[in-house]
């Protein structure tokens, strides 16, 4: 090797200087891109974290106004309800007075309904008494088949008293 001068000395160290700094940059670059890309992708995800987020919480709000909505609307109904009852129960006892005058202010109809109860009565009470005279008939029936049963046990015993003299 051959000594250099002063002037290739200051070239060659120019020159490695710029390859060292080339690879520098090419290597701050590939750092710098690649920070670029995970910063991105950071954003990205967190921008879509936030999105999804943000939707969530506007879906959850939704559900809450709604389930607020559902329950004013159950406490509404039943106030209406407890409005509604009374008034309901006042009209048809109106109606049924009013139907009662109807029916008793004219002598036809009035006819009509008197002849209606005394069948109804009638016909519970010949009910009542067929149930009474198959109860008394069953008990008769019981009352004779124990007399019966005692009858036959007394005549076995006399029979016995007989056979043993």
């Amino acid at each position: 090797m051959t000594p250099q001068t002063r002037t290739q000395r200051q070239a060659a160290a120019k020159k490695a200087a710029a390859t060292r700094k080339r690879n520098s940059a090419r290597q701050s670059s590939g750092t710098a891109k690649a920070s670029v890309r995970r910063t991105t992708t950071s954003a990205q995800s967190t921008g879509r974290a936030a999105r999804t987020a943000s939707r969530q919480a506007g879906r959850a709000t939704a559900r809450r106004a709604l389930a607020e909505k559902t329950r004013f609307e159950a406490a509404a109904r039943q106030a209406e309800r407890a409005i509604l009852i009374p008034v309901g129960a006042a009209l048809e006892a109106l109606d049924r007075v009013a139907a009662t005058i109807r029916t008793y202010s004219d002598s036809r109809l009035a006819r009509q309904q008197l002849n209606r109860f005394e069948r109804r009565g009638a016909t519970v009470l010949r009910r009542k008494r067929r149930a009474v005279e198959r109860q008394a008939k069953d008990v008769r029936d019981s009352v004779e088949s124990r007399a019966n049963g005692v009858q036959s046990r007394a005549n076995d015993v006399v029979e016995h008293v007989l056979s043993l003299s």
